[in-house]
């Protein structure tokens, strides 16, 4: 996972992006704080159904 503050992304957005449509992970911060993070399709697609599978193991169904 790479760590660049906002005003570094702007000067290399191109370069930044070529990472992560490469799989890199990258973390935006703004004076040191974690303000956004860039994450490939693909990654953000299987943590949202790792997500989905978490939420079913814990679902519970009201009937009424």
């Amino acid at each position: 996972m790479i760590s660049i503050g906002i005003s570094e992304f702007r000067a290399k957005m191109n370069l930044i992006l070529q990472k992560v449509q490469n799989g890199e992970i990258v973390t935006l911060t703004s004076r040191g704080a974690e303000v956004a993070r860039l994450v490939p399709p693909e990654f953000a697609q299987a943590a949202a159904w790792q997500e989905l599978d978490r939420l079913r193991q814990t679902a519970v169904v009201l009937r009424g």
